[in-house]
């Protein structure tokens, strides 16, 4: 297993106002997003998932936190069934959207559990 003290005074995570400007509130905005026209429910989702992701990466590069190099990249693939959606190539209700909601939002915490389960917290 990793060592779990290798960067932590670096990790976004350690600090509640970036964790909630780089994580919390894009994820509130993906469920806020749920109430609005797909059209603009699709472009808010792209953004707020880039935004996630691309926050997960440059943490993984800052202090080499174990899950964000897995939910990183998985946040940003989360915009491609977004992006379908939204431009109508799969027809979706609510429900469908609600369903990617629980993945994307499920999905990242089990990258996140078990990554660092299994690598430790920082590696």
């Amino acid at each position: 297993m990793a060592n779990d003290a290798a960067h932590p005074s670096r990790d976004w995570l350690a600090s509640t106002p970036k964790s909630l400007v780089a994580w919390w509130a894009p994820q509130t905005i993906l469920l806020v997003g749920l109430l609005l026209p797909t059209p603009v429910r699709a472009a808010v989702w792209i953004m707020a998932l880039t935004w996630m992701g691309l926050a997960c990466i440059f943490n993984a590069t800052r202090c080499g936190r174990t899950h964000c190099r897995y939910t990183g990249p998985f946040y940003l693939a989360m915009t491609v069934p977004a992006l379908v959606l939204g431009l109508g190539f799969i027809s979706a209700s609510l429900l469908g959207w609600l369903i990617l909601a629980f993945v994307v939002l499920l999905g990242s915490k089990i990258l996140w559990w078990g990554t660092e389960r299994m690598w430790g917290r920082f590696s």
